[in-house]
């Protein structure tokens, strides 16, 4: 059976995502949940910080998140019915149901204290960030991963 170089390299990404990210296959395969693809998602999240990807979280965080924006990390983010609804069956819908080293019974509700964050960003980094006021917060992904938006990370 022949495969393109192509063919090869899409499995080796695909591959390399889910060993050293920790999100599930289900996330990874071609979803694009680790690109924010809905506009109402894009506008009305990133009106204060980056469109978080919906691959970053499980399902049931995102259902958390989105559950309470009365509250949103000290902030009243509340949104019209209709847009809490679109936003929430798009995150949950392309958000993995696991990923794989965080405990199924525990609901994490801040990215940055996902395992693989952790494990990826460490003390050091998440103090240079906190130092430096055009970072301000290791939540501002964009001030280090130029291409966070469009969900690459990998460019540090």
């Amino acid at each position: 059976m022949k495969y393109t170089i192509t063919t090869i390299a899409t499995a080796a990404a695909v591959a390399a995502t889910v060993v050293f990210s920790g999100v599930t296959p289900a996330a990874s395969a071609g979803n694009n949940a680790f690109v924010v693809t809905n506009p109402t998602t894009k506008e009305e999240c990133s009106a204060c910080h980056m469109a978080y990807p919906p691959g970053f979280l499980p399902k049931r965080s995102w259902q958390a998140i989105m559950s309470d924006l009365s509250n949103h990390f000290g902030e009243d983010a509340s949104l019209d019915d209709a847009a809490t609804r679109e936003i929430t069956n798009y995150l949950v819908s392309m958000a993995p149901a696991e990923i794989r080293g965080l405990n199924s019974s525990y609901t994490i509700i801040r990215i940055s204290q996902m395992p693989w964050f952790t494990r990826e960003h460490g003390a050091r980094r998440v103090a240079y960030a906190k130092s430096r006021a055009d970072i301000g917060s290791i939540s501002n992904c964009t001030a280090c991963h130029r291409g966070a938006e469009r969900g690459y990370f990998d460019d540090d």
